[in-house]
Formats: structure tokens, sequence, C-alpha cells
């Protein structure tokens, strides 16, 4: 049952690198997904485009990042993902990709922080942007400290996005939905600006958004 359960979840991993790779959130060899397993993590491997990777190229981790099934090295943002899972206990799936404008905004030093779509607030609330930090070292982990225990969502300043779910599909919904926020806010930029929900409609749906995880848990 348990290699049933590891083959559903390596394909789901396939599936999902590809669609970040069609809806352009990733190029070449970007971005990395990991997903819990067992008493570790299935993670991608380092160096593979998402659109070509295979499912026997999957590595199997340890939550102190030793593999423990697998050839290759394992993706090197490995830090950020086991650091997501240590201070996220609920989270089931990590996906760090490179949406082109929302990291483009993060380069402009506009930020997605505020109160606009609607069903943003009810899916997302915010998306704050984490201070820059060098890829794949240990200063990333430091960079999403404090804003991922309060976000499933994030802009890394200059080194695109990073999303949580409770399984691969909701990190991945997440990461669409933040590069389509960012279209839209770039969109409005250009037509003279973007205009922040009243602060009573914010309260509304935030009450709704509490609601529903309530129905849900």
């Amino acid at each position: 049952m348990l290699k049933t359960t590891e083959k559903i979840l390596r394909e789901k991993m396939i599936r999902v690198a590809r669609l970040l790779h069609q809806k352009n959130l990733v190029a070449a060899t970007d971005g990395n997904i990991s997903v819990k397993f067992g008493d570790g993590l299935l993670t991608t491997p380092s160096g593979v485009n998402k659109a070509f990777l295979e499912e026997e190229q999957i590595l199997t981790v340890d939550f102190a990042g030793r593999v423990i099934e697998g050839q290759g090295q394992p993706t090197s943002e490995l830090a950020m993902h086991l650091a997501v899972y240590r201070l996220r206990p609920e989270v089931e799936a990590v996906i760090h990709a490179h949406p082109p404008l929302a990291t483009a905004l993060s380069l402009a030093g506009a930020s997605l922080n505020q109160f606009v779509l609607p069903e943003v607030v009810l899916s997302l609330g915010v998306i704050p942007t984490a201070a820059y930090a060098t890829p794949t070292t240990g200063e990333v982990p430091l960079a999403i400290r404090e804003l991922i225990k309060h976000y499933d969502a994030l802009i890394l300043e200059r080194h695109g996005a990073l999303t949580v779910g409770r399984d691969l599909l909701e990190a991945y919904n997440k990461m669409e939905k933040l590069e389509h926020t960012a279209l839209i806010i770039f969109a409005a930029m250009q037509l003279g600006g973007v205009k922040a929900l009243p602060a009573h409609e914010v309260e509304k749906l935030l009450m709704m958004k509490i609601s529903q995880k309530l129905q849900t848990s």
C-alpha cells in the first residue's frame, strides 16, 4: 500500500512540474517541488528541466536532508523546503517557482501585500514579499522564517515565489493564483493605479474566510 501511495505522489509531482512549465511559472531548470511521504519527503532533483522530469528522477530524503532513495542531488533549495515543514507541521507540499510578473514586481519594488481582489482575500489573504536572500544558501530559510508562519504564498524578492498547501494541488493552485494576481495588478498599474478594497469589505471577506476554514477543518 505504501508503494502504491508513493507512485501516486510521484505521478502528481510529474503533472505539477509539467503544469508549472506549461504555465510559464518556471523556465529551464528553475523551480522545485516537495511533498511529505512517510518519514521524509519526495523532492525534485537539482538541475532538471521540469518539463522533462521523470518519476525515477524524484528523490526521497529525510527531514535532515539526507538522500534515502534515488540518484543525484536534491534541489539546491531543499533547506527552504525543510524550514517550511518545521515551521508549519500541517503543510504537506511546498512549491518554489519563478513566476515572471510576480518576480518583476519585486524588482520594481511593487508589493502584492494589500487587499485588492476579493477572491484572493478568500484564498490567500495578502501576498507579502520576503527580503532578498542569496539563492541556495542558508539566508533563504531565514528570510522566509517569520512570514511563512502566517502566509501560504510569498514573493521572494528577485527570486520568484513560494507556496504551500495541504496537498500538492493546493500548493500548485496558490502559485497559479499568485501569478494571476500579479498580472491583474500589473495591468491595473498600467491603467492608472490599484485601488484597495474598502476596509469594511475586507472585514466581511476575512469573516467569510474564517467561516470556510471552520467548515473544512
